[in-house]
Protein backbone atom coordinates (compact mmCIF):
# COMPACT_ATOMS: atom_id res chain seq x y z
CA UNK A 1 0.00 0.00 0.00
CA UNK A 2 1.38 3.04 -1.00
CA UNK A 3 -0.63 6.20 0.52
CA UNK A 4 -4.33 6.10 1.88
CA UNK A 5 -6.56 3.04 1.19
CA UNK A 6 -9.84 2.35 2.00
CA UNK A 7 -8.85 -0.33 4.59
CA UNK A 8 -6.83 2.54 7.25
CA UNK A 9 -10.60 3.83 7.53
CA UNK A 10 -12.20 0.67 7.31
CA UNK A 11 -10.23 -2.38 8.14
CA UNK A 12 -13.21 -4.61 8.87
CA UNK A 13 -12.85 -5.23 4.91
CA UNK A 14 -9.43 -6.22 5.05
CA UNK A 15 -9.60 -10.05 5.76
CA UNK A 16 -12.20 -9.98 2.95
CA UNK A 17 -11.07 -7.68 0.33
CA UNK A 18 -7.35 -7.30 0.66
CA UNK A 19 -5.06 -7.97 -2.40
CA UNK A 20 -2.27 -10.21 -2.06
CA UNK A 21 -0.33 -6.99 -2.71
CA UNK A 22 -2.34 -4.73 0.36
CA UNK A 23 -1.50 -8.49 2.54
CA UNK A 24 2.08 -8.17 1.61
CA UNK A 25 2.47 -4.73 2.61
CA UNK A 26 0.67 -4.84 5.78
CA UNK A 27 3.07 -7.83 6.63
CA UNK A 28 5.93 -5.17 6.28
CA UNK A 29 4.07 -2.76 8.71
CA UNK A 30 3.76 -5.20 11.52
CA UNK A 31 6.90 -6.85 10.98
CA UNK A 32 8.59 -3.36 11.71
CA UNK A 33 5.99 -2.71 14.41
CA UNK A 34 7.49 -5.98 16.25
CA UNK A 35 10.82 -4.58 16.21
CA UNK A 36 9.92 -1.49 17.51
CA UNK A 37 6.57 -1.18 19.81
CA UNK A 38 6.95 -4.81 21.28
CA UNK A 39 4.20 -5.77 19.03
CA UNK A 40 2.73 -9.62 19.97
CA UNK A 41 0.02 -10.07 17.28
CA UNK A 42 -0.84 -14.00 16.81
CA UNK A 43 -3.22 -14.61 13.98
CA UNK A 44 -5.25 -12.05 11.84
CA UNK A 45 -4.71 -8.64 12.82
CA UNK A 46 -4.51 -5.01 11.15
CA UNK A 47 -3.14 -1.58 12.05
CA UNK A 48 -3.42 0.98 9.81
CA UNK A 49 0.08 2.78 8.81
CA UNK A 50 -1.55 5.88 9.32
CA UNK A 51 -2.03 5.15 13.46
CA UNK A 52 0.06 6.83 15.58
CA UNK A 53 1.59 3.80 17.51
CA UNK A 54 3.94 4.22 20.22
CA UNK A 55 3.98 0.99 23.14
CA UNK A 56 5.85 -0.39 25.06
CA UNK A 57 3.91 -3.34 24.83
CA UNK A 58 1.01 -4.08 22.24
CA UNK A 59 -0.44 -7.46 22.62
CA UNK A 60 -3.58 -8.18 19.60
CA UNK A 61 -5.40 -11.39 19.61
CA UNK A 62 -7.23 -12.47 16.17
CA UNK A 63 -9.25 -10.11 14.04
CA UNK A 64 -8.33 -7.14 15.93
CA UNK A 65 -7.76 -4.10 14.08
CA UNK A 66 -6.86 0.16 14.98
CA UNK A 67 -7.63 2.13 12.38
CA UNK A 68 -6.00 5.46 11.03
CA UNK A 69 -4.96 8.53 13.67
CA UNK A 70 -5.80 6.44 16.34
CA UNK A 71 -3.07 7.17 19.14
CA UNK A 72 -2.16 4.70 21.29
CA UNK A 73 0.52 4.16 23.73
CA UNK A 74 1.76 2.81 27.18
CA UNK A 75 0.80 -1.16 27.74
CA UNK A 76 -2.07 -1.94 25.67
CA UNK A 77 -3.69 -5.76 25.76
CA UNK A 78 -6.53 -6.63 23.34
CA UNK A 79 -8.38 -9.92 23.51
CA UNK A 80 -9.83 -11.21 20.18
CA UNK A 81 -12.22 -9.35 17.64
CA UNK A 82 -11.15 -6.00 19.59
CA UNK A 83 -11.77 -2.69 17.31
CA UNK A 84 -9.77 0.56 17.43
CA UNK A 85 -11.74 3.28 15.20
CA UNK A 86 -10.23 6.22 13.53
CA UNK A 87 -9.12 9.26 15.63
CA UNK A 88 -9.45 6.79 18.97
CA UNK A 89 -6.83 7.40 21.48
CA UNK A 90 -6.03 4.58 24.14
CA UNK A 91 -3.18 5.68 26.02
CA UNK A 92 -1.89 3.91 29.88
CA UNK A 93 -2.73 0.55 30.68
CA UNK A 94 -5.31 -0.50 29.25
CA UNK A 95 -6.70 -4.26 29.09
CA UNK A 96 -10.00 -5.11 26.25
CA UNK A 97 -11.38 -8.22 26.68
CA UNK A 98 -12.68 -10.43 23.72
CA UNK A 99 -15.31 -8.54 21.21
CA UNK A 100 -14.57 -4.88 22.72
CA UNK A 101 -15.76 -2.22 20.36
CA UNK A 102 -14.13 1.55 20.50
CA UNK A 103 -15.74 3.84 18.37
CA UNK A 104 -14.40 6.74 16.54
CA UNK A 105 -12.83 10.07 18.68
CA UNK A 106 -13.17 7.94 21.72
CA UNK A 107 -10.82 7.94 24.50
CA UNK A 108 -9.57 5.59 26.99
CA UNK A 109 -7.32 7.09 29.28
CA UNK A 110 -5.12 5.06 31.89
CA UNK A 111 -3.27 7.34 33.42
CA UNK A 112 -3.54 10.76 35.19
CA UNK A 113 -1.61 13.42 36.40
CA UNK A 114 -1.49 14.23 40.45
CA UNK A 115 -2.24 17.80 41.15
CA UNK A 116 -0.60 18.51 44.79
CA UNK A 117 -0.64 22.65 44.86
CA UNK A 118 3.28 22.69 45.54
CA UNK A 119 3.93 22.43 41.65
CA UNK A 120 2.23 23.05 38.58
CA UNK A 121 0.64 20.35 36.85
CA UNK A 122 2.91 19.64 34.32
CA UNK A 123 5.85 18.83 36.74
CA UNK A 124 3.72 16.43 38.42
CA UNK A 125 4.19 12.79 38.51
CA UNK A 126 2.08 10.42 36.52
CA UNK A 127 -0.32 8.15 38.33
CA UNK A 128 -2.18 5.13 36.52
CA UNK A 129 -4.39 2.32 37.75
CA UNK A 130 -5.37 1.33 34.66
CA UNK A 131 -8.35 0.60 32.62
CA UNK A 132 -10.21 -2.87 32.43
CA UNK A 133 -12.64 -3.79 29.95
CA UNK A 134 -14.30 -6.83 29.48
CA UNK A 135 -15.97 -9.13 26.92
CA UNK A 136 -18.69 -7.79 24.35
CA UNK A 137 -18.31 -4.32 25.48
CA UNK A 138 -19.42 -1.71 23.13
CA UNK A 139 -18.08 1.76 23.46
CA UNK A 140 -19.51 4.50 21.03
CA UNK A 141 -17.93 7.41 19.89
CA UNK A 142 -16.43 10.71 21.17
CA UNK A 143 -16.54 8.45 24.40
CA UNK A 144 -13.90 9.65 27.45
CA UNK A 145 -13.28 6.41 29.58
CA UNK A 146 -10.79 7.70 32.67
CA UNK A 147 -8.48 6.34 34.50
CA UNK A 148 -9.30 3.18 37.10
CA UNK A 149 -12.47 2.39 35.52
CA UNK A 150 -13.68 -0.97 35.15
CA UNK A 151 -16.60 -1.90 32.38
CA UNK A 152 -18.42 -5.42 32.97
CA UNK A 153 -19.23 -7.63 30.69
CA UNK A 154 -21.85 -7.49 27.75
CA UNK A 155 -21.99 -2.89 28.65
CA UNK A 156 -22.57 -0.51 25.94
CA UNK A 157 -21.74 3.42 26.38
CA UNK A 158 -23.75 5.97 24.92
CA UNK A 159 -21.92 7.95 22.55
CA UNK A 160 -20.27 11.50 23.81
CA UNK A 161 -20.27 9.62 27.65
CA UNK A 162 -17.66 10.46 30.03
CA UNK A 163 -17.18 7.51 32.34
CA UNK A 164 -16.15 8.37 35.56
CA UNK A 165 -16.66 5.01 37.62
CA UNK A 166 -17.02 1.37 37.21
CA UNK A 167 -20.27 0.13 34.73
CA UNK A 168 -21.44 -3.09 36.01
CA UNK A 169 -21.73 -6.02 33.64
CA UNK A 170 -25.04 -5.81 31.06
CA UNK A 171 -25.30 -1.64 31.98
CA UNK A 172 -26.38 0.44 28.87
CA UNK A 173 -24.76 4.03 30.47
CA UNK A 174 -24.84 7.73 28.74
CA UNK A 175 -24.64 11.02 29.83
CA UNK A 176 -21.99 13.19 31.66
CA UNK A 177 -21.05 11.87 34.01
CA UNK A 178 -22.14 8.52 32.76
CA UNK A 179 -24.88 6.69 34.84
CA UNK A 180 -26.78 3.63 34.16
CA UNK A 181 -29.86 3.44 31.99
CA UNK A 182 -31.02 0.02 32.34
CA UNK A 183 -29.51 -3.51 32.21
CA UNK A 184 -29.62 -4.64 28.35
CA UNK A 185 -31.36 -8.42 29.41
CA UNK A 186 -34.63 -6.07 30.39
CA UNK A 187 -36.28 -4.31 27.94
CA UNK A 188 -37.06 -0.67 28.87
CA UNK A 189 -40.83 0.24 28.77
CA UNK A 190 -42.09 2.44 26.11
CA UNK A 191 -41.60 6.23 27.27
CA UNK A 192 -44.31 7.78 24.68
CA UNK A 193 -46.94 5.66 24.76
CA UNK A 194 -49.89 4.66 26.96
CA UNK A 195 -49.17 7.07 30.07
CA UNK A 196 -47.93 9.78 27.88
CA UNK A 197 -45.30 10.41 30.53
CA UNK A 198 -43.24 12.53 28.43
CA UNK A 199 -45.73 15.00 27.41
CA UNK A 200 -46.92 15.18 31.01
CA UNK A 201 -43.65 16.05 32.02
CA UNK A 202 -43.19 18.86 29.38
CA UNK A 203 -46.33 20.49 30.20
CA UNK A 204 -45.62 20.59 33.69
CA UNK A 205 -42.35 22.26 33.37
CA UNK A 206 -43.61 24.63 31.01
CA UNK A 207 -46.28 25.72 33.22
CA UNK A 208 -44.17 25.70 36.36
CA UNK A 209 -41.88 28.02 34.62
CA UNK A 210 -44.52 30.37 33.36
CA UNK A 211 -45.92 30.82 36.87
CA UNK A 212 -42.67 30.89 38.96
CA UNK A 213 -42.47 34.62 39.48
CA UNK A 214 -46.08 34.27 40.77
CA UNK A 215 -45.23 31.62 42.94
CA UNK A 216 -42.66 33.54 44.70
CA UNK A 217 -44.64 36.74 44.90
CA UNK A 218 -47.31 34.69 46.83
CA UNK A 219 -44.50 34.23 49.69
CA UNK A 220 -42.82 37.80 49.48
CA UNK A 221 -44.38 39.90 52.29
CA UNK A 222 -42.83 42.99 51.43
CA UNK A 223 -39.57 42.83 53.42
CA UNK A 224 -38.87 39.00 53.58
CA UNK A 225 -39.78 35.38 52.31
CA UNK A 226 -41.94 32.90 54.31
CA UNK A 227 -43.05 29.60 53.18
CA UNK A 228 -46.55 30.19 52.55
CA UNK A 229 -48.84 33.23 53.47
CA UNK A 230 -49.41 33.72 57.08
CA UNK A 231 -46.57 31.76 58.37
CA UNK A 232 -43.46 32.84 60.38
CA UNK A 233 -40.10 33.94 59.66
CA UNK A 234 -37.92 31.48 58.66
CA UNK A 235 -34.17 31.54 56.79
CA UNK A 236 -35.21 28.46 54.80
CA UNK A 237 -37.84 29.85 53.12
CA UNK A 238 -35.32 32.35 51.56
CA UNK A 239 -32.92 29.78 50.85
CA UNK A 240 -36.04 27.81 49.21
CA UNK A 241 -36.90 30.81 46.52
CA UNK A 242 -33.37 30.97 45.65
CA UNK A 243 -33.55 27.48 44.74
CA UNK A 244 -36.71 27.82 42.76
CA UNK A 245 -35.53 31.30 40.75
CA UNK A 246 -32.74 29.07 39.84
CA UNK A 247 -34.37 26.20 38.67
CA UNK A 248 -37.65 27.67 37.02
CA UNK A 249 -36.05 31.50 35.87
CA UNK A 250 -32.46 30.78 35.38
CA UNK A 251 -31.05 33.63 38.21
CA UNK A 252 -32.15 34.77 41.71
CA UNK A 253 -35.66 35.92 42.28
CA UNK A 254 -37.37 38.83 41.30
CA UNK A 255 -37.52 40.24 44.44
CA UNK A 256 -35.45 41.79 46.47
CA UNK A 257 -32.03 42.64 44.70
CA UNK A 258 -29.46 39.51 44.54
CA UNK A 259 -27.38 41.79 46.88
CA UNK A 260 -30.15 42.32 49.26
CA UNK A 261 -30.69 38.58 49.63
CA UNK A 262 -26.83 37.69 49.87
CA UNK A 263 -26.58 40.10 52.70
CA UNK A 264 -29.41 38.85 54.70
CA UNK A 265 -28.29 35.10 54.83
CA UNK A 266 -24.78 36.15 55.26
CA UNK A 267 -25.70 38.44 58.12
CA UNK A 268 -27.39 35.02 59.83
CA UNK A 269 -24.22 33.42 60.24
CA UNK A 270 -22.88 32.84 63.85
CA UNK A 271 -19.29 34.31 63.66
CA UNK A 272 -18.00 31.68 66.59
CA UNK A 273 -19.91 28.66 65.53
CA UNK A 274 -20.61 29.10 61.61
CA UNK A 275 -23.71 28.09 61.88
CA UNK A 276 -27.38 29.83 60.47
CA UNK A 277 -29.95 29.85 63.43
CA UNK A 278 -33.72 30.39 62.93
CA UNK A 279 -34.85 33.85 62.91
CA UNK A 280 -34.78 35.32 66.56
CA UNK A 281 -33.51 32.14 67.54
CA UNK A 282 -30.42 32.01 70.40
CA UNK A 283 -27.31 32.96 68.20
CA UNK A 284 -29.55 35.21 65.40
CA UNK A 285 -29.53 39.02 64.73
CA UNK A 286 -32.57 39.15 66.72
CA UNK A 287 -31.79 37.86 70.04
CA UNK A 288 -30.37 39.54 72.71
CA UNK A 289 -29.34 36.58 75.00
CA UNK A 290 -26.46 36.27 73.14
CA UNK A 291 -26.86 32.46 73.40
CA UNK A 292 -25.27 29.65 70.87
CA UNK A 293 -26.46 28.04 68.06
CA UNK A 294 -26.19 24.43 67.72
CA UNK A 295 -25.83 21.68 65.08
CA UNK A 296 -28.86 20.48 65.20
CA UNK A 297 -32.54 20.55 63.75
CA UNK A 298 -32.99 23.39 61.93
CA UNK A 299 -29.91 25.07 62.45
CA UNK A 300 -28.13 21.90 60.71
CA UNK A 301 -30.34 22.06 57.58
CA UNK A 302 -29.10 26.11 57.35
CA UNK A 303 -25.33 24.92 56.72
CA UNK A 304 -27.24 22.75 53.67
CA UNK A 305 -30.08 25.32 52.94
CA UNK A 306 -28.46 28.93 53.33
CA UNK A 307 -25.22 27.73 51.88
CA UNK A 308 -26.46 26.22 48.83
CA UNK A 309 -28.58 29.16 48.35
CA UNK A 310 -24.96 31.43 48.66
CA UNK A 311 -23.60 29.06 46.28
CA UNK A 312 -26.10 30.03 43.56
CA UNK A 313 -26.22 33.60 44.21
CA UNK A 314 -22.43 33.25 43.38
CA UNK A 315 -21.38 34.35 47.46
CA UNK A 316 -20.50 32.18 50.40
CA UNK A 317 -20.32 31.87 53.83
CA UNK A 318 -18.47 34.71 55.60
CA UNK A 319 -16.79 32.52 58.29
CA UNK A 320 -15.90 28.65 57.89
CA UNK A 321 -18.49 26.26 60.12
CA UNK A 322 -16.03 26.39 63.55
CA UNK A 323 -19.11 23.55 65.14
CA UNK A 324 -17.56 21.11 62.65
CA UNK A 325 -13.90 22.21 62.26
CA UNK A 326 -13.03 22.64 65.91
CA UNK A 327 -14.72 18.99 67.26
CA UNK A 328 -11.74 16.79 67.76
CA UNK A 329 -11.60 13.41 66.32
CA UNK A 330 -12.61 11.60 69.29
CA UNK A 331 -14.85 13.72 69.75
CA UNK A 332 -16.85 12.93 67.08
CA UNK A 333 -16.34 9.52 67.35
CA UNK A 334 -17.79 9.76 70.54
CA UNK A 335 -20.84 12.02 68.99
CA UNK A 336 -21.42 9.35 66.35
CA UNK A 337 -21.63 6.75 68.62
CA UNK A 338 -24.20 8.79 70.80
CA UNK A 339 -26.70 9.34 68.16
CA UNK A 340 -29.81 7.49 68.72
CA UNK A 341 -29.17 5.01 65.43
CA UNK A 342 -31.48 2.38 66.55
CA UNK A 343 -34.93 4.61 66.85
CA UNK A 344 -34.41 7.93 65.32
CA UNK A 345 -32.14 6.88 62.63
CA UNK A 346 -33.55 9.88 60.33
CA UNK A 347 -32.42 12.43 62.69
CA UNK A 348 -28.92 11.13 63.26
CA UNK A 349 -28.66 10.73 59.05
CA UNK A 350 -29.47 14.36 59.22
CA UNK A 351 -26.82 15.43 61.66
CA UNK A 352 -24.10 13.28 59.86
CA UNK A 353 -25.58 15.12 56.59
CA UNK A 354 -24.91 18.52 58.40
CA UNK A 355 -21.64 17.78 59.52
CA UNK A 356 -20.43 16.28 56.10
CA UNK A 357 -21.45 19.23 54.51
CA UNK A 358 -20.11 21.63 56.69
CA UNK A 359 -16.50 19.44 56.31
CA UNK A 360 -17.33 20.24 52.03
CA UNK A 361 -18.13 24.18 52.98
CA UNK A 362 -14.94 24.89 55.26
CA UNK A 363 -12.41 22.77 52.45
CA UNK A 364 -14.07 24.11 49.21
CA UNK A 365 -14.70 27.91 50.89
CA UNK A 366 -12.40 27.96 52.97
CA UNK A 367 -9.66 25.34 52.44
CA UNK A 368 -9.93 23.72 55.82
CA UNK A 369 -9.55 20.35 55.73
CA UNK A 370 -8.48 19.01 59.69
CA UNK A 371 -8.74 15.18 60.63
CA UNK A 372 -12.58 15.04 60.77
CA UNK A 373 -13.00 14.05 56.80
CA UNK A 374 -10.95 10.83 57.90
CA UNK A 375 -12.90 10.37 60.43
CA UNK A 376 -15.82 10.39 59.84
CA UNK A 377 -15.63 8.05 56.82
CA UNK A 378 -13.74 5.91 58.86
CA UNK A 379 -17.09 5.33 61.17
CA UNK A 380 -19.28 5.03 58.26
CA UNK A 381 -17.49 2.48 56.86
CA UNK A 382 -17.02 0.20 59.56
CA UNK A 383 -20.47 1.00 60.68
CA UNK A 384 -22.80 0.36 57.76
CA UNK A 385 -24.38 -2.75 58.22
CA UNK A 386 -23.98 -5.89 55.42
CA UNK A 387 -27.21 -7.57 56.03
CA UNK A 388 -29.38 -4.57 54.58
CA UNK A 389 -26.28 -1.79 53.07
CA UNK A 390 -27.56 1.35 55.99
CA UNK A 391 -27.01 2.23 58.93
CA UNK A 392 -29.56 1.99 62.35
CA UNK A 393 -32.10 -1.07 62.28
CA UNK A 394 -35.89 -1.11 61.86
CA UNK A 395 -38.43 -1.11 64.27
CA UNK A 396 -41.99 -2.89 65.08
CA UNK A 397 -43.66 0.54 64.71
CA UNK A 398 -42.34 2.85 61.53
CA UNK A 399 -40.41 -0.62 59.76
CA UNK A 400 -37.87 0.59 57.55
CA UNK A 401 -38.88 4.02 57.37
CA UNK A 402 -36.18 5.76 60.09
CA UNK A 403 -33.38 3.55 58.62
CA UNK A 404 -34.11 4.57 54.99
CA UNK A 405 -34.97 8.12 55.60
CA UNK A 406 -31.77 8.54 57.86
CA UNK A 407 -29.91 6.38 54.74
CA UNK A 408 -30.87 9.56 52.08
CA UNK A 409 -29.75 12.23 54.46
CA UNK A 410 -26.86 10.47 55.37
CA UNK A 411 -25.64 9.78 51.99
CA UNK A 412 -26.61 13.13 50.27
CA UNK A 413 -23.89 14.41 52.76
CA UNK A 414 -21.41 12.51 52.22
CA UNK A 415 -20.97 10.08 49.62
CA UNK A 416 -22.92 11.86 47.07
CA UNK A 417 -21.65 14.86 48.53
CA UNK A 418 -17.82 14.00 47.74
CA UNK A 419 -18.27 11.52 44.68
CA UNK A 420 -17.48 8.08 46.58
CA UNK A 421 -18.66 5.06 46.00
CA UNK A 422 -21.34 3.35 48.17
CA UNK A 423 -20.89 0.52 50.56
CA UNK A 424 -22.88 -2.65 49.76
CA UNK A 425 -25.11 -0.79 47.39
CA UNK A 426 -27.12 -3.97 46.09
CA UNK A 427 -28.08 -4.45 49.88
CA UNK A 428 -29.35 -0.66 50.02
CA UNK A 429 -31.66 -1.17 46.99
CA UNK A 430 -33.48 -4.58 48.44
CA UNK A 431 -34.20 -2.44 51.75
CA UNK A 432 -34.95 0.92 50.02
CA UNK A 433 -37.77 -1.18 47.30
CA UNK A 434 -39.00 -2.86 51.09
CA UNK A 435 -39.39 0.16 52.36
CA UNK A 436 -41.24 1.68 48.90
CA UNK A 437 -43.78 -1.43 49.47
CA UNK A 438 -44.92 -0.17 52.71
CA UNK A 439 -48.93 1.23 52.21
CA UNK A 440 -48.49 3.37 55.41
CA UNK A 441 -45.89 5.96 52.93
CA UNK A 442 -47.35 5.11 49.67
CA UNK A 443 -50.23 4.10 49.42
CA UNK A 444 -53.22 5.93 47.69
CA UNK A 445 -54.48 8.10 49.97
CA UNK A 446 -50.70 8.67 51.88
CA UNK A 447 -47.48 9.98 50.82
CA UNK A 448 -45.46 13.59 51.62
CA UNK A 449 -42.41 15.07 49.62
CA UNK A 450 -39.72 13.60 52.23
CA UNK A 451 -40.81 9.79 52.11
CA UNK A 452 -41.11 9.74 48.18
CA UNK A 453 -37.33 11.86 48.32
CA UNK A 454 -35.84 9.56 50.92
CA UNK A 455 -36.96 6.88 48.53
CA UNK A 456 -35.87 7.59 45.17
CA UNK A 457 -32.36 9.55 45.74
CA UNK A 458 -31.06 6.20 47.10
CA UNK A 459 -32.77 4.09 44.09
CA UNK A 460 -30.97 7.19 41.96
CA UNK A 461 -27.83 7.33 43.89
CA UNK A 462 -27.38 3.64 43.96
CA UNK A 463 -28.33 2.87 40.24
CA UNK A 464 -25.09 4.70 39.49
CA UNK A 465 -23.31 1.79 40.89
CA UNK A 466 -25.51 -1.32 40.00
CA UNK A 467 -28.66 -1.93 37.96
CA UNK A 468 -30.16 -4.27 40.94
CA UNK A 469 -33.74 -4.92 40.71
CA UNK A 470 -33.75 -1.85 38.54
CA UNK A 471 -36.95 -2.78 36.31
CA UNK A 472 -38.83 -2.57 39.90
CA UNK A 473 -37.30 0.85 41.09
CA UNK A 474 -38.65 1.95 37.71
CA UNK A 475 -41.71 0.66 38.01
CA UNK A 476 -42.39 2.63 41.52
CA UNK A 477 -40.43 5.81 39.91
CA UNK A 478 -43.43 5.94 37.17
CA UNK A 479 -46.11 5.57 39.54
CA UNK A 480 -44.84 8.22 41.71
CA UNK A 481 -43.94 10.81 39.01
CA UNK A 482 -47.46 10.24 37.81
CA UNK A 483 -48.83 11.47 41.20
CA UNK A 484 -46.32 14.04 41.73
CA UNK A 485 -47.27 16.25 38.48
CA UNK A 486 -51.16 16.44 39.36
CA UNK A 487 -49.76 18.39 42.49
CA UNK A 488 -49.07 21.80 41.29
CA UNK A 489 -51.50 24.35 42.09
CA UNK A 490 -52.02 27.25 39.84
CA UNK A 491 -49.77 30.01 41.05
CA UNK A 492 -48.89 28.49 44.18
CA UNK A 493 -46.95 25.51 43.46
CA UNK A 494 -46.78 22.54 45.20
CA UNK A 495 -47.67 21.24 48.76
CA UNK A 496 -45.43 19.23 51.42
CA UNK A 497 -48.07 16.72 51.14
CA UNK A 498 -49.05 14.64 47.73
CA UNK A 499 -52.89 14.40 49.37
CA UNK A 500 -55.13 17.50 49.23
CA UNK A 501 -57.20 18.70 52.02
CA UNK A 502 -56.84 20.89 55.02
CA UNK A 503 -53.21 21.65 57.09
CA UNK A 504 -49.92 23.36 56.58
CA UNK A 505 -48.56 20.43 54.61
CA UNK A 506 -51.72 20.11 51.92
CA UNK A 507 -51.34 24.45 51.26
CA UNK A 508 -48.65 24.93 48.44
CA UNK A 509 -45.38 27.06 49.82
CA UNK A 510 -41.64 27.28 49.14
CA UNK A 511 -40.31 24.10 50.84
CA UNK A 512 -43.09 21.50 49.02
CA UNK A 513 -42.43 23.29 45.81
CA UNK A 514 -38.67 23.10 46.31
CA UNK A 515 -38.56 19.89 47.10
CA UNK A 516 -40.80 18.39 44.68
CA UNK A 517 -39.21 20.38 41.44
CA UNK A 518 -36.30 18.28 42.52
CA UNK A 519 -37.98 14.87 43.42
CA UNK A 520 -39.77 14.82 39.83
CA UNK A 521 -36.04 15.79 38.50
CA UNK A 522 -34.55 12.81 40.44
CA UNK A 523 -37.59 10.66 39.07
CA UNK A 524 -37.44 11.56 35.58
CA UNK A 525 -33.87 11.48 35.57
CA UNK A 526 -33.99 7.31 37.11
CA UNK A 527 -36.78 7.16 34.22
CA UNK A 528 -34.03 8.17 31.85
CA UNK A 529 -36.34 11.33 30.98
CA UNK A 530 -34.98 14.32 32.83
CA UNK A 531 -34.03 16.08 29.55
CA UNK A 532 -37.60 16.65 28.76
CA UNK A 533 -37.98 19.26 31.79
CA UNK A 534 -35.72 21.31 30.93
CA UNK A 535 -34.32 22.19 34.33
CA UNK A 536 -31.51 20.40 36.80
CA UNK A 537 -30.93 20.73 40.67
CA UNK A 538 -28.06 22.87 41.48
CA UNK A 539 -28.29 22.94 45.32
CA UNK A 540 -29.16 21.00 48.19
CA UNK A 541 -30.24 18.27 45.67
CA UNK A 542 -27.57 18.76 42.62
CA UNK A 543 -26.84 15.48 41.17
CA UNK A 544 -23.13 16.07 40.75
CA UNK A 545 -20.76 15.51 43.77
CA UNK A 546 -19.63 18.99 44.91
CA UNK A 547 -16.29 18.32 44.89
CA UNK A 548 -14.46 15.15 44.79
CA UNK A 549 -12.16 13.01 47.02
CA UNK A 550 -9.17 12.60 47.41
CA UNK A 551 -8.46 16.57 47.26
Amino acid sequence: MTGPSKFDFRPWLFWDHATEEDRRAQEVHLAGLREVIGLDAAGKVFISPLAAVHTDRLRMGDFCYIAAHAYVTDDVSMGSDCTVNPYAVVRGKVSLGDAVRIGAHTSLLGFNHSTAPDQPVFRQPITSRGIRVGDDVWIGSNVVVLDGVTIGDHAVIGAGSVVTKDVPAWAMMAGNPARPLRDRRHPRPSTTSGDGLEGRLGAFAERAREQAGEVLARCWTGERYVDRPGARPAARAWADAVEIADLLLGGPPPTPAREEIVAFLRDRQDPATGLVPEIGAPGSPEAADGGRPELEGITAYHVLSVGYALDLLGARFEHPIAAVSDLAPEDLLATLDGLDWARNAWTAGSWVDAFGTGLYRNLSDFGVRGANLETLYGWLLTRCRQAHGMWGEPDGDAGWLQVVNGYYRLTRGTFAQFGLPLPYPERAVDTVLAQSRDPRYFGPDTGNACNVLDVIHPLWLTGRQTLHRRAEGEAWARDQLGRALGGWQDGAGLSFALTVGPGETRTPGLQGTEMWLAIIWLLSDYLGLSDTLGYRPRGVHRPEPAIHLPV
